[in-house]
């Protein structure tokens, strides 16, 4: 049975997992119609995911849910690799110095009510089978629980629909790379006994293991056996993963029940453009890579808050078609090294060579103790250390990630940054008000007094947290000039403007 609809949107995302809902949140937050398709009748208690780092942390506080997110897991403060190699993740320069362990369901639950407090229509049992696109917009084709088909419409469509991604495949985009690892065990299980560490993780000889609590009385296992590697669809018993566990750990810790296993393989895939036309790819739907250092989730996350203000920006028709295209060009190489770091940690994990398991001592033996890995390692795990490129010439902050500075209150106004950007606007930081902005910025712009020194006289910072434009110029007048040219760069092509891109 065919059903034509007419519930338009200005955007319609692809899957409501945190890449999606995110972004729906971002779009609806702009004044963006917004409808997010979910092919799930109802929320899972299972995932894979369950650590959120300090830069998605950052970006949830812009939008006022970071520290509700905070308070569902377990604060980690460094990580311990392979028995010896730590990161310390407690000197980062921000607001969550740490990483939070809480399962993505808690993660979706954040982003999800955010979204539909803001307006975001979220249709579960909605399947997507194919979509196709014109010089007007996307018409998506759905398949409902019942076997109903449906169609929608909207200006732009976004796939956050995983690895598997309908919208990717409709698209007919490549997904170039190899599997990573064959037969990793995934499960949530009871102990009887608490590990001394938060995450305990070590490899030995054939093995693999790592442990993580959830705070709720559950542990999350990973487990992998060079020497049992099975199909995906091979079953999974406790007794495998207690054995595993104990090789490797030389302890299961009174492992004795399961809510929850599972058997699955690891990608290192992306795609090769994030964009065609009017669709675009976000989260694991564009690249796809090991578990190792968590990386996964907080990656798409950050792709949405890269997208959601230029998304809005080319619904509401402001900005040069380029700005769109910016979101490739910033967020795919983040996508590569992400996925050439997780997999560089995993070979190192599963070491197999007598040369990788000779790095991977050394490292256990050497940079751990003398701290050679520190502090860049925690900043890169962290992402706080991830940044964009700027074009020649420019000021050496734009591209880099804003710190959360304090700024001078005025009545009831925003105490911090991070507080500022809340709206979803352009925030321009100064040592001293400006006097003012022509009228036609005022509703994308606020303007704030920076209490602490920075290396500008003026920083203009983008919705996404990242430094859009800076200045040492003194002359207030020049600085204004300057603040309405990068604006009209970013955000709209107005009297004085000229191409960025």
């Amino acid at each position: 049975m065919e059903q034509q609809t007419g519930s338009d949107a200005d955007v319609i995302i692809v899957g409501a997992g945190p890449t999606g809902l995110l972004l729906a949140g971002d779009l609806a937050r702009a004044g963006v119609s917004c409808q997010v398709l979910e092919r799930r009748g109802e929320e899972s208690n299972l995932t894979r995911a369950f650590a959120v780092h300090a830069r998605t942390l950052e970006i949830l506080d812009a939008r006022g849910v970071g520290d509700d997110l905070a308070a569902t897991g377990a604060q980690v403060g460094g990580l311990r690799l392979f028995g010896r190699l730590e990161i310390d993740l407690s000197r980062l320069t921000t607001r969550y110095p740490y990483v939070l362990v809480t399962p993505q369901y808690n993660t979706e639950r954040v982003l999800a009510a955010r979204a539909q407090q803001l307006g975001v229509e979220i249709v579960s049992n909605a399947d997507v089978v194919g979509l196709h696109q014109d010089a007007d917009g996307v018409e998506v084709d759905i398949r409902g629980n019942d076997g109903d088909r449906s169609a929608r419409r909207a200006a732009y469509v976004v796939g956050a629909d995983g690895v598997g991604s309908t919208v990717r495949k409709a698209m007919n985009l490549s997904f170039p790379g190899k599997s990573a690892v064959q037969s990793v065990i995934l499960a949530d299980v009871r102990l009887r006994t608490q590990p001394a560490e938060v995450l305990t993780v070590d490899a030995a000889g054939d093995g693999f293991a790592f442990l993580a609590p959830f705070g709720d009385g559950w542990y999350r296992v990973i487990a992998w056996n060079r020497r049992r590697q099975l199909p995906d669809t091979s079953p999974v018993d406790l007794d495998e993963i207690q054995h595993i566990v104990k090789s490797v750990l030389g302890t299961d810790y009174g492992m004795h029940e399961a809510r929850w296993m599972s058997r699955f393989h690891s990608d290192e895939r992306q795609v090769t453009s994030y964009r065609q036309g009017r669709v675009l790819l976000a989260g694991d739907a564009a690249h796809v890579h090991s578990p190792a250092g968590g990386q996964g989730m907080n990656t798409g996350m950050q792709d949405a808050a890269n997208l959601g203000w230029k998304l809005a920006a080319a619904v509401h028709g402001r900005g040069p078609e380029a700005l769109l295209d910016s979101y490739q060009s910033e967020r795919h190489p983040v996508g590569r090294a992400v996925l050439r770091g997780s997999g560089l940690l995993l070979r190192l994990a599963l070491a197999r060579s007598w040369a990788s398991r000779l790095l991977r001592t050394l490292l256990k033996g050497t940079a751990g103790r003398l701290g050679l890995v520190q502090p860049q390692a925690a900043a890169a795990v962290s992402g706080i250390a991830i940044s964009y490129p700027a074009a020649a010439g420019e000021h050496r902050l734009v591209g880099h990630r804003a710190p959360d500075l304090p700024l001078v209150q005025s009545g009831q106004g925003p105490r911090r940054l991070y507080e500022a950007l809340r709206p979803g606007k352009f925030v321009l930081l100064s040592h001293h008000r400006l006097p003012g902005l022509p009228e036609f910025w005022r509703d994308r712009v606020i303007s704030v007094t920076v209490e602490d020194t920075v290396p500008a006289n003026a920083v203009l910072v983008r919705p996404d947290g990242y430094v859009a434009w800076a200045s040492n110029e003194a002359d207030p007048r020049a600085l204004e000039v300057g603040v309405h040219e990068a604006l009209a760069h970013w955000d709209g092509n107005h009297q004085g403007s000229q191409e960025r891109y």
